[in-house]
């Protein structure tokens, strides 16, 4: 089951946090994240799913920056959500998604328990200029039933910001083993 915008404004500070909020943002049974003001950009062509890929930071300036097609983005959202108890869930636009800009490529699913900000995984397949602050995709709940264990990964639990692949430290982990 789904929450609605308005179960979602009842649990604010109980189970649900999003900071900031703004009311302004809360839809008939979901929240609208925005974009911050940096991307995060690898240095490489080629990625190897068992090193630490290096990346640099981009500024998107007050004026827009255009995305090129066939590049990986990694954005953030401006706000930083917690959840207890619920299924956290992310979504683009459906308007952001009619220009061609997909928000995540695979990484939609959030975990119960999950706190910080969302990274965003943003493919165009035209040219786009894009703008911090926007409302870029949207976040819902969905209830979780039977026992579970809360989000607890070292990896992406509680970030400061734009989070690129960790998937090198499971490989680590294996060889540890």
């Amino acid at each position: 089951m789904i929450l609605s915008g308005k179960e979602i404004e009842r649990r604010l500070g109980k189970n649900i946090f999003i900071d900031p909020f703004d009311p302004r943002k809360l839809n008939p049974n979901s929240y609208n994240l925005s974009l911050a003001n940096e991307l995060l950009v690898y240095d490489e062509p080629k990625l190897d799913m068992k090193k630490k890929n290096t990346a640099h930071r981009i500024v998107i300036p007050d004026d827009g920056l255009w995305l090129e097609p066939q590049r990986l983005y990694l954005g953030r959202t401006a706000e930083y959500t917690r959840t207890e108890g619920l299924v956290p869930m992310l979504e683009g636009r459906s308007s952001v998604g009619r220009l061609g800009l997909f928000i995540h490529v695979t990484a939609g699913f959030g975990d119960v328990g999950f706190a910080g900000y969302w990274t965003l995984e943003m493919f165009c397949v035209q040219p786009i200029k894009i703008y911090s602050n926007v409302e870029l995709c949207q976040i819902y709940y969905h209830l979780i039933e039977g026992d579970y264990e809360p989000y607890k990964s070292g990896k992406y639990q509680h970030n400061e910001g734009i989070q690129p692949s960790l998937l090198y430290k499971d490989f680590e982990r294996e060889n540890d083993a």
